[in-house]
């Protein structure tokens, strides 16, 4: 099969990085090839080069045999190369239906749009992917996770020869992402070629043909996907041996109950949720999009108002009607939404981790920038957080740095219960290893830990116990053998 497009010896410098050396690729007509590599691989540099987002030092890249040099998104689209990137670009206030035909909206013989026929071809774009969304309403209504959905459909909108995506499933669950890799094999058969950076393995043995491997900006090698191993991938990916990237379970767990939530009931919902959380426990979170794990989180968390329900902490009735009043409780919630709601990307690393302990670093209401280096410093030792220094801006970090960010922004209230709702999205494997052990540090040494996580493997991987949600409800319990993803998917799915 002769390549459509390739790239060599593509290089780039930023001011103290060498992004990307010399790297090489090339992709055939009709394949999914994965890009893979740990966080700071240069991974979406490389991408973003091929989008016309970033433009090269030096190397080429030719599409048929001719040489290209996109230096716009828009030449690239020219060029039949779409690009689904990790941050999401649709315009919150605007329509499903508007989000996926930017500057394409059908209009009549007066240039005014034509609504019924816009929201027609927007839903026929969203029964192909087999998404539930009403082509109607605001993006800003959906979960993150169908808002990624509306991204690709928005891409795959445009009939591309080319399709590039970022993390495309870091929102989705396993049965989500599942339909989107059947979807993406369907548009490859069709002729379509696909690069897919991922840094979930099993999906990528799933539905990749090869397999591109970068480490610290350089070429790695590049690999038929039924001839190597994940192992070989991993070793390949970092370097070195990983070992298991789950801890083992806890010895810590006890009888004692850190929490216990009675009746607790969202607006509008008629169901009632009750269920606890032990001592030096990682209490799992399954259940599909939309089953209402965050929604229950955040209700508990003071985030999002709740109609009834009862919070017990170590045995003493609470109130809980904001985040502050959990903060000063010991409660910590670690956002699935890490840019958005979870970190401010334009503050430094020391601005961002003193953001939840303002008091502690502070005196007479005046901020002690002695303090702040102190607990920064602190945990960038603690959680081996790769940075320039603490005065760096967070957005200048890599997706698995950001995350220890955020996580060490919420040890530094030093919580009693740590909420985590997806808390390896986008995250490469070495990164995922360390989050995990430190989740299970944490739990021995008597947090109890909720775990809500899109990825069952995950799921079953770190907890102690799990409770399934379907419909807003709580409508399952496994632990110890019982804890299958037969037995989950069983119960997160609909009867």
């Amino acid at each position: 099969m002769d390549s459509l497009l390739t790239a060599s010896r593509i290089t780039k410098q930023y001011p103290g990085t060498l992004a990307l050396d010399n790297v090489q690729l090339d992709l055939k007509a009709g394949e999914v090839h994965a890009i893979i590599g740990e966080n700071g691989a240069g991974k979406s540099t490389f991408m973003k080069i091929l989008a016309g987002v970033v433009i090269p030092d030096s190397g080429q890249i030719t599409l048929n045999g001719q040489p290209i040099s996109p230096s716009t998104p828009g030449e690239a689209l020219s060029l039949g190369i779409a690009t689904v990137h990790q941050e999401l670009s649709l315009i919150p206030t605007l329509s499903v239906a508007e989000n996926i035909f930017p500057g394409r909206l059908p209009t009549n013989m007066f240039g005014m749009v034509r609504y019924g026929a816009l929201f027609k071809q927007a839903q026929q774009v969203l029964s192909e992917l087999d998404v539930a969304v009403d082509s109607r309403i605001s993006v800003e209504q959906l979960s993150i996770a169908n808002q990624q959905l509306v991204e690709i459909a928005k891409a795959i909108s445009l009939d591309c020869k080319i399709l590039i995506l970022d993390e495309p499933t870091s929102a989705l669950t396993d049965h989500e992402s599942d339909r989107l890799l059947a979807f993406l094999k369907r548009l490859a058969n069709e002729g379509v070629s696909i690069l897919y950076i991922s840094h979930k393995l099993k999906e990528i043995f799933m539905s990749a043909d090869r397999v591109t491997v970068l480490r610290d900006g350089k070429y790695i090698g590049t690999h038929v996907i039924s001839e190597v191993e994940p192992d070989d991938v991993i070793r390949m990916m970092v370097g070195r041996e990983l070992g298991n990237i789950y801890p083992d379970k806890s010895t810590r767990v006890t009888q004692s109950r850190l929490l216990e939530v009675q009746n607790l009931r969202l607006p509008d919902s008629p169901i009632s949720n009750n269920f606890y959380l032990q001592e030096g426990e990682i209490l799992g979170f399954a259940g599909l999009i939309g089953s209402g794990r965050s929604e229950l989180a955040h209700a508990l968390f003071g985030a999002a108002p709740r109609a009834s329900g009862n919070i017990t902490l170590n045995g003493r009735r609470v109130q809980i009607k904001s985040p502050r009043d959990a903060i000063r409780l010991g409660l910590g919630y670690l956002t699935e939404d890490r840019k958005q709601a979870g970190l401010f990307l334009e503050m430094s690393l020391k601005e961002n981790m003193s953001a939840t302990v303002l008091d502690k670093v502070s005196q007479a209401s005046v901020m002690m920038p002695s303090k702040q280096r102190v607990l920064a410093h602190e945990y960038v030792q603690r959680l081996s957080i790769s940075a320039s220094s603490i005065e760096q801006e967070v957005r200048r970090l890599s997706g698995g740095n950001q995350q220890k960010v955020l996580v060490a922004k919420w040890l530094a209230i030093q919580p009693h219960i740590l909420i985590v709702d997806e808390p390896t999205r986008g995250i490469d494997v070495g990164a995922k290893k360390e989050i995990h052990h430190l989740l299970r540090e944490l739990a021995q040494n008597g947090v109890g830990v909720i775990i809500i996580s899109s990825e069952l493997s995950e799921i079953l991987g770190m907890s102690d116990r799990v409770l399934v949600m379907r419909e807003g409800a709580i409508v399952a319990e496994y632990s110890g053998e019982d804890a299958t993803e037969e037995n989950i998917i069983r119960s997160a799915s609909s009867h």
